[in-house]
């Protein structure tokens, strides 16, 4: 088992994945700034941030809890993402990248 949050793999991927978040969002419209922007922002945090907060409790099964939330954020980025190509905010290849990243 990890000791330590950052030697786990699934926190290690949530922080690339939040990190291309951050730099798609950068690039959103001005009008996006407190829509798609903040939502994105929020949901790719709380991935990683629910990891963090699993991995420093003592239960397994409030562990298991805080990892339920974070798939569940990644869920709601994925659906971020696909509002951001209907809207023509990324192109298909970016969406692509982004989507291997969440599948993986």
């Amino acid at each position: 088992m990890a000791q330590n949050i950052i030697d786990l793999e699934v926190w290690k991927k949530g922080r690339i994945f939040r990190n291309e978040i951050s730099k798609l969002v950068s690039q959103l419209p001005a009008e996006e700034k407190y829509k798609l922007k903040d939502q994105l922002t929020r949901a790719s945090r709380s991935v990683t941030a629910n990891i963090a907060e699993g991995h420093g409790r003592y239960h397994f099964q409030e562990n298991i809890q805080f990892c339920r939330m974070a798939r569940g954020s990644l869920i709601e980025c994925y659906d971020h993402l696909t509002v951001a190509l209907d809207e023509q905010y990324i192109d298909q290849s970016n969406y692509k990248k982004l989507l291997m990243m969440y599948e993986n």
